[in-house]
């Protein structure tokens, strides 16, 4: 018999753990003792040991990668071409998704529809109760204007409290960290520091910004150098082929491993998250749809790619990319489809490609505009959300959104960390930012897809630019 090509095994195998998963969670109570050791098993095969595989290589992977190929460019200059061109289509497809993002919420609305009148309706509610205990506790009116900060600070200490204390706790730290930081501070704080890190604690930390600056580094001197540095290129570029050669073991156990990821996603949230928050979801997997399309299509007018190659060559890394939901977890699966399938050349998939799982991120950044404008949409007007959505505020939701995208990409839970950013900015308190979360993890395995194949396409133009230009030169 033929055997089965990795791809097909990985789609059946998401279609196996769907059923399962799916079977799991309707068909058995939360407390069965087989659905809790079910899950914990498909969490120890598809988390545990394989995210946590290609989490194990993704720093030696990004040092070696890049050293590598930088070290093969003919003079430094090309560093700056190859520099350039990534930063123009990076930059250019993010602010294209956020667009896109923008434009659909505007026409679809998903903040005005009947479901979400029924949550703005049961907050307003809720408001009423704290105005009401309000005055009873403090003796104060909280509609007269000069009572208004006293009882917006009674709001957020009751809001705050009561989120911190839920399940989301550890999410809510990370977001309270973000307070008073704009763009400015983000640039300083979350791009810069990260990149002047010492480079053994960011190997050590899987700080991606601070191996990427240091490997650029050590790329540069060894291609001024010279000869001299023939001891150290060589070293990395075997270390980059025995960090690809861990790649394939390590997807060997892929199948089996998504299987396991769906299952124990679709067990643990079913589609009640789905219903409940329905045309908010619409909105964004449309516009992620939208944008996959434009990428697709940007690739086949500016790299002459037919859309079925670049589909058929990066579709075990979009795999992997949807069922792990880490950019950076599939990049050893990106790098090995790009080189080998979609003929990208070494030294240009070894340098953009890291770079781009890092600060590349258009799904990220249109997920994050919608769900700030959804929720001001829904929430906009009441007391203790006086922003609305203006063309002023939506340009601002816009222009953040991109620039927190790239910036917060290095830090845990870097999609609610960007989102906090986003409401800081334009005054949305940030416990609002948890009616989304019910949704978020099928919708982050969306969005990282999205994101490895503008990391994919990135490279195949990028590498078409460059075969132009060295052909002109020849």
């Amino acid at each position: 018999m033929k055997k089965i090509s990795l791809h097909n095994q990985i789609f059946l195998a998401m279609i196996i753990g769907l059923v399962f998963g799916m079977g799991l969670n309707l068909f058995s109570d939360p407390e069965n003792i087989f659905r809790i050791h079910a899950i914990w098993w498909m969490d120890l095969v598809g988390r545990d040991i394989f995210i946590g595989g290609l989490k194990m290589i993704i720093a030696p992977l990004i040092l070696a990668s890049i050293i590598t190929g930088i070290t093969t460019l003919p003079k430094a200059e090309a560093l700056g071409q190859i520099g350039g061109k990534m930063a123009l289509y990076y930059v250019g497809t993010t602010s294209v998704a956020v667009a896109i993002g923008i434009t659909l919420i505007l026409i679809i609305q998903p903040g005005t529809r009947d479901a979400s009148k029924e949550v703005r309706a049961k907050r307003e509610a809720e408001l009423q109760e704290y105005r009401t205990a309000f005055q009873a506790e403090k003796g104060l009116d909280p509609v007269v204007e000069a009572n208004r900060p006293a009882y917006l600070a009674y709001l957020a200490e009751a809001d705050g409290a009561s989120v911190a204390s839920s399940t989301f706790n550890t999410n809510f730290d990370h977001m309270k960290t973000t307070e008073g930081v704009g763009p400015g501070t983000l640039i300083k704080n979350q791009l810069i520091s990260p990149m002047l890190t010492n480079p053994f604690q960011s190997l050590a930390s899987a700080n991606t910004l601070g191996i990427i600056f240091f490997a650029v580094l050590v790329g540069l001197a060894c291609l001024v150098l010279g000869e001299i540095t023939a001891p150290v290129v060589n070293l990395f570029v075997a270390m980059n082929e025995i960090i690809m050669k861990i790649t394939l073991w390590i997807m060997m156990l892929s199948p089996i491993a998504i299987a396991c990821l769906m299952g124990s996603t679709m067990a643990t949230l079913g589609f009640d998250a789905l219903a409940s928050l329905a045309w908010y979801s619409a909105t964004i997997l449309l516009a992620l749809t939208i944008h996959s399309v434009f990428i697709v299509s940007l690739v086949s007018y500016l790299a002459k790619v037919t859309p079925g190659f670049f589909i058929r060559g990066i579709r075990d890394a979009w795999m992997v990319a949807f069922s792990t939901a880490s950019s950076a977890a599939t990049l050893p699966v990106t790098l090995h489809c790009v080189t080998t399938k979609l003929d990208v050349s070494d030294e240009v998939a070894d340098f953009s490609l890291p770079v781009g799982a890092t600060v590349n991120m258009d799904g990220s950044a249109l997920h994050e505009a919608v769900a700030i404008m959804f929720l001001i949409q829904l929430y906009g007007g009441v007391d203790d959300v006086p922003v609305v959505l203006t063309i002023a505020n939506t340009l601002i939701i816009a222009v953040t959104a991109v620039i927190a995208s790239a910036g917060v990409a290095a830090i845990p839970s870097a999609g609610l960390v960007a989102m906090a950013i986003i409401a800081n900015t334009v005054g949305l308190p940030l416990h609002y930012i948890f009616l989304v979360l019910a949704m978020d993890r099928i919708l982050d395995m969306c969005r990282t897809a999205t994101n490895v194949m503008g990391d994919a396409a990135g490279a195949v133009v990028v590498n078409y630019w460059e075969r132009q230009r060295r052909e002109r030169s020849a």
